[in-house]
Formats: structure tokens, C-alpha cells, sequence
């Protein structure tokens, strides 16, 4: 007797399309600028030492960067000080945030995110991947999430093969 089997891949066919995060990372070099290198003893921002910082600092370092300003210090800075830190900065870094690593992170996905043409999802059964090799932020996947939501069939999130349902159009 001959058993003949044919494995057929059901996720393959299953329709689904997997929308991977990672893609969208920002390869460029990502960098703290820390204002409290500026403060007098720790605690104090003297506008006239500030201002001669930034006229002979060399902004060209941060060509091609993406900077998040920020104090790491209790000390209270003006709001015209970062506005000056980012205007000598701007026209080298490729994005510059107020705040941490993370809030850079988050600010570089959503840029990406901004940019996607999501014709392609409508109507589709979207897996957004929930594991990778660089890691993702959860306010990526949330705006993520936002943007497909009104436009998607369905919106699982994991892998093709192992999915938690996020969001499925009633017709």
C-alpha cells in the first residue's frame, strides 16, 4: 500500500499579511545631548556662559543624527534654551526631540509611520509581528494599530501561526 501525504502550508495560504515594525527602524546614529554639561554648579543655566557655549560649540558633530535633548538634573531650565540648542542643531541632525532615548525612539517610528502608503492593507487580515531583532516601541504599535484600524478587515498581532486578535470589522 502507498500512502502518498501532501503538506499543504495553511499559513501561506491563509491570506494574511505581516506587517513587521523593524522595517521601519531608523538606522542613523542616536545621541543624548545632555544640557546640565551647561549649568552653572549643577543648577543654574547662565544665559551669558549658555550663549557663549553655543557660539563656539562646533554644532557640525551632530551632521546625520538624531538627538533627543534633554536635562538630567532637578534644575529648572528655561524653554528658550532648548529652543537654542535645537536651533544650532537642526540644520545637522536628522531629527532632534526633547526628551529621552525612548521619546527619540517612539518620535523616529512615527515619522516612518507617517509615510506609509496604506492602500495596500485595505481590506486585508493584517498580522502586525510582535517579536524581532530590534526591539520596537509600544507607541509604534499603537499608532500602528491606529492607522490600519479603520481600514484593515483584521488586526492580529504575533506571528502568522500564533495570532491574538486585536480588532476585527464587523460587515
Amino acid at each position: 500500500m502507498e500512502i502518498q501525504e501532501t503538506i499543504i502550508n495553511k499559513v501561506a495560504n491563509s491570506g494574511l499579511i505581516t506587517f513587521d515594525l523593524s522595517t521601519y527602524y531608523h538606522k542613523g546614529e542616536r545621541i543624548v545631548y545632555d544640557i546640565k554639561d551647561n549649568l552653572f554648579h549643577g543648577l543654574i543655566l547662565r544665559e551669558k556662559d549658555f550663549r557663549e557655549f553655543v557660539k563656539e560649540h562646533d554644532w557640525t558633530q551632530y551632521e546625520g543624527k538624531n538627538v533627543a535633548i534633554l536635562c538630567s538634573t532637578d534644575a529648572i531650565v528655561p524653554t528658550w534654551a532648548y529652543m537654542l540648542l535645537s536651533s544650532k542643531i537642526e540644520p545637522y541632525a536628522n531629527r532632534i526631540v526633547f526628551g529621552n532615548l525612548e521619546a527619540l525612539e517612539s518620535v523616529l517610528y512615527l515619522d516612518a509611520l507617517s509615510e506609509i502608503d496604506l492602500d495596500q492593507y485595505k481590506d486585508q487580515r493584517i498580522v502586525v509581528k510582535g517579536c524581532g531583532d530590534i526591539p520596537v516601541p509600544v507607541s509604534a504599535y499603537v499608532e500602528v494599530t491606529n492607522k490600519l484600524r479603520p481600514i484593515a478587515k483584521s488586526i492580529m498581532f504575533g506571528e502568522p501561526c500564533s495570532t491574538v486578535p486585536i480588532y476585527k470589522r464587523k460587515d
